[in-house]
């Protein structure tokens, strides 16, 4: 297992990584300072923490009210 973690080009990873993170905090900051949004706020945090790659932006797409 170490050994295929080692071979991973974590040059190509790492980038991802980061956008990921910095989107998940962008969205739960987000979702703390609203008022209101489509639906209860504690499964918007479970989408934005669970739904990986893709939580964050179903977020801003779908959970925030217009």
């Amino acid at each position: 297992m170490w050994e295929e973690l080692a071979a991973l080009n974590w040059a190509l990873i790492a980038p991802l990584l980061v956008i990921e993170l910095i989107l998940i905090v962008v969205a739960l900051i987000d979702l703390s300072r609203i008022e209101k949004a489509n639906g209860p706020k504690w499964a918007w945090v479970l989408i934005i923490l669970f739904v990986t790659g893709i939580g964050p932006i179903i977020y801003f797409i779908f959970g925030r009210r217009q």
